[in-house]
């Protein structure tokens, strides 16, 4: 995350801290003097933290109070970057797959709620700022160099562990999200925490972020928690972000096709939402199998005939209501009236 606070500082950061808190020893007058002068004046002196490429700040970077070190600044260009930056990659990717890959029948399935798709992104919308919040002491650490990550292979461990690093993350995070996902349908936290996430029964890929605040950081924890524990290529670390952000909206976008006794895809994830006891991963299904939470998803799922056939959903709606009532009480869902027409 360094690299990317560093070009967004030298890009856009610098500019609006020059203007919005001015270092009070720097006057107006040094606007039309080189850098070189201005960085005399400075106590903060540029050095990239970019193995690969840099470029050079303009005066504009030494004129703040806040200057780039400065951690109430970090923090500020912290938050910005993982919640544009985050909604512009939820939302891109989530209507991608919306657009090329989500079975839109699924709209008239009788579970569907009335309205959904915007009430998935209106959700989304209202956590994305809370959960940036709570996310940004993590990149602190990351930029202010408490975690394990490095710069290049030669500072790693070697280069065997510039592969392996991948599938060890994975595993890590897999074996952690599916104990604190297990934790969040606790009765004692399910209600205040997990709900509104099982508000769609039947989810969108716009359902993937849509979270409560405090669920969807604490379901990242293990993101955050295996640099500090582990050594990870800091360019490794930004794929990877990407990647678990692409991943979440994949296991939402009602596409069946890993029809694998090992991959927690979207077929796995359906059987999560519409019988909620059920798989609990990420991206396996080791960790459902070993706790005995690991559910197959129904054969019917995998052949386009059968998915959406009225058998189908019958079946499903009438054991999803049954797990409401066990882990819920009562349904308070809006339902949208032309599947539940349907469904009668």
């Amino acid at each position: 995350m360094d690299v990317v606070l560093e070009l967004t500082d030298t890009f856009i950061a610098d500019y609006v801290y020059a203007w919005a808190h001015p270092a009070k020893s720097i006057p107006s007058s040094f606007l039309e003097t080189s850098n070189t002068t201005i960085q005399e004046l400075s106590s903060w002196q540029f050095k990239t933290v970019n193995p690969y490429f840099h470029v050079d700040p303009t005066k504009y970077a030494y004129m703040s109070a806040w200057n780039r070190d400065n951690i109430y600044r970090q923090f500020t260009t912290l938050f910005l970057i993982t919640w544009i930056f985050g909604f512009v990659l939820y939302f891109s990717f989530a209507t991608l797959s919306y657009l090329f890959v989500f079975d839109k029948k699924t709209t008239q399935h009788p579970k569907y709620l009335k309205h959904q798709m915007w009430l998935e992104i209106k959700q989304a919308m209202q956590s994305m700022p809370g959960m940036s919040a709570l996310t940004v002491p993590f990149w602190l650490m990351d930029v202010r160099g408490y975690t394990r990550l490095y710069d290049t292979p030669a500072d790693g461990p070697g280069m065997w562990y510039e592969i392996l690093q991948y599938p060890f993350f994975i595993l890590f995070t897999d074996a952690c999200i599916y104990l604190i996902h297990r934790g969040l349908h606790h009765p004692l936290i399910y209600k205040r925490l997990h709900k509104p996430h099982h508000k769609w029964i039947m989810p969108t890929p716009y359902a993937s972020h849509a979270f409560h605040p405090v669920d969807g950081w604490a379901q990242s924890l293990p993101y955050h928690v295996f640099p500090l524990l582990f050594p990870l290529n800091k360019f490794a670390s930004v794929g990877l972000f990407v990647f678990v952000n692409f991943w979440t909206i994949m296991i939402h976008d009602g596409e069946y096709v890993a029809n694998s006794p090992v991959i927690n895809g979207a077929a796995c994830h359906t059987m999560h939402h519409l019988y909620f006891n059920y798989n609990y991963g990420q991206y396996t299904t080791f960790w459902d199998r070993l706790g005995h939470s690991y559910r197959k998803p129904d054969e019917g799922l995998f052949q386009k005939e059968q998915k959406m056939s009225d058998d189908q959903w019958k079946k499903q709606v009438k054991e999803m209501e049954k797990m409401v009532k066990e882990v819920e009480g009562e349904d308070d869902r809006t339902y949208d009236p032309a599947g539940v027409k349907k469904n009668n």
